[in-house]
């Protein structure tokens, strides 16, 4: 049913080639990128959480820690943002970013940490970007050296520095890209970098790309000198925007989402810098939840899981702390006869595959070789990672290491809470979370059930009901009136958090999704 389903809409099979699937709800924005049916990447955003990273406030200093070499700036949050003294001087191209001079390159007076206190005193004026967002007791930290990705540029607008990815490869390829980057009309005083995506791609797609991010600066520009103190002037695309920017490379065959205005907005989003990509853009309008339809739920579900079985029998063991994030690997059930080297090779790589880890307590191996097999596949799993890694060999324990640039709360954080049940010794999902997946629920079941049933009663615990009545109501009187039905709800305090029921207010029979 549903590969007709796919073929009356000219979708490919969800278990072949590399799809970015999308699912928009009322509630939450989900994205999955997936590769052969497989689930690579995974990102949620939500109305009352919008990730922060990336826009640019219009903030006050309001106080200097000269211990810390730091200030902290009024931004419009419950916590000052922090901004230490290296991230407010003019900053140099990191090392993935080969510097290219251009011929109009002014020499500017150099700027140091000591200059600071003397540039940004207690109740200056301060534009900062947001480089990570607020995680637990801490607020969030800033920049002010400013930056706007495009499709394949990054405007830098208070940097003279310019530059090309180092992830480009061939010198040919290199050599072609420095000449068009010489040539771009760039005001003074404004950097740019091209991207990885930028590979083999027209000297137009630049010009167009140049002059939209220009476009952009512009109107921040405007709202800095306009907007009072504190205020956002720019914000960070959504998530739906984001991922197009970011993803939508000549790796991926298809972009598939359930929302008509979302798959419009990606459509003229994608038309203004390449037209012949508009046609991997579809909208799915199935039945079946897209995310389910594509096999992405189970897989999300698995994820958060503490053990995480592998395809040999083994399994890994996550262990996740504020500090760190911690991976056992064990080789379970994958006992694989005599060649025990062998067994444990097959389960490190597989785990090495699977995870994206902090610190991994791989299987001693003895072989040279093969530890550098499972170093090699982690390297190679984390070059598609847009942040910042560094991973370093086996050490002679047996541990891999690895840091990885934390710009905003995990995904676990986003989706569970301390559990009330274990006073904070386990997790749950929010109420917000069960609400989300209650709306699911009652979309499919009420279109299901359109022409049979038309009162539907739930049945949940008492502190989701209270969500629901003073923050969703208006989301399920939507439900109502789109599919001609009545909803009841019933709180049960024996209910866990995350159980619902929902049920034929008549006859009191189940009513499955």
């Amino acid at each position: 049913m549903l590969d007709k389903v796919r073929k009356i809409l000219g979708l490919s099979s969800p278990k072949t080639g590399n799809k970015i699937v999308i699912s928009v709800e009322k509630l939450e924005r989900r994205v999955a990128l997936l590769e052969n049916g497989r689930l690579e990447e995974y990102s949620v955003e939500r109305n009352t959480s919008r990730n922060i990273v990336g826009s640019v406030y219009k903030g006050k200093v309001k106080n200097i820690e000269m211990g810390l070499k730091a200030m902290f700036v009024d931004i419009g949050f419950e916590k000052n943002a922090f901004l230490h003294f290296w991230d407010a001087i003019p900053a140099a191209l990191d090392s993935g970013i080969e510097e290219i001079d251009r011929p109009s390159r002014k020499q500017k007076k150099k700027i140091t940490a000591r200059d600071i206190p003397n540039i940004y005193p207690v109740g200056s004026e301060v534009i900062v970007q947001v480089t990570k967002g607020p995680i637990g007791t801490k607020g969030p930290r800033v920049t002010t050296n400013l930056s706007f990705a495009g499709r394949y540029l990054v405007l830098m607008p208070f940097s003279d520095r310019s530059g090309i990815s180092r992830k480009i490869e061939n010198p040919k390829e290199r050599d072609r890209l420095r000449k068009i980057l010489r040539e771009l009309e760039i005001p003074e005083g404004v950097g740019v970098i091209i991207r990885t995506v930028g590979e083999g791609q027209r000297a137009r797609y630049f010009v167009r790309d140049l002059c939209f991010l220009l476009d952009q600066w512009a109107k921040v520009e405007q709202s800095i000198k306009q907007d009072p103190v504190p205020s956002r002037v720019f914000e960070e695309p959504d998530l739906v925007e984001r991922t197009v920017r970011d993803f939508l490379t000549e790796e991926i065959d298809e972009v598939i989402c359930d929302d008509r205005s979302a798959t419009d907005r990606m459509n003229e989003m994608v038309g203004q810098i390449s037209r012949r990509s508009r046609n991997r853009i579809k909208l799915y309008d199935g039945g079946t939840p897209i995310f389910e339809a594509f096999g992405v739920q189970k897989q999300i579900d698995d994820a958060f899981h503490r053990q995480v079985w592998l395809r040999c029998g083994g399994y890994i063991v996550i262990d996740e702390t504020e500090a760190l994030v911690a991976i056992d690997v064990n080789t379970g059930r994958n006992k694989g006869g005599r060649d025990v080297e062998k067994t444990i090779l097959q389960t490190n790589l597989e785990a090495a595959d699977e995870i994206g880890l902090i610190i991994g307590d791989f299987i001693d191996m003895k072989s040279r070789k093969d530890q550098q097999m499972v170093y090699a596949l982690m390297k190679d799993r984390l070059k598609r990672d847009k942040a910042k890694t560094h991973v370093l060999p086996l050490s002679p324990l047996g541990l891999m290491e690895m840091t990885r640039q934390r710009a905003q709360e995990s995904l676990s954080d986003t989706i569970y809470e301390n559990c009330p049940y274990c006073d904070g010794r386990g997790v749950v999902k929010t109420s917000m979370t069960t609400s989300v997946e209650l709306h699911r629920t009652l979309n499919t079941v009420m279109r299901k059930y359109q022409d049979t049933v038309h009162e539907i009663r739930v049945i949940l615990n008492p502190d989701v009901l209270k969500r629901l009545k003073e923050e969703d109501e208006e989301l399920l009187v939507e439900l109502e009136r789109r599919y001609a039905g009545r909803l009841m709800f019933r709180g049960d305090p024996t209910f866990h958090h995350e159980k619902f029921i929902v049920t034929d207010a008549t006859s009191g029979a189940e009513l499955k999704a």
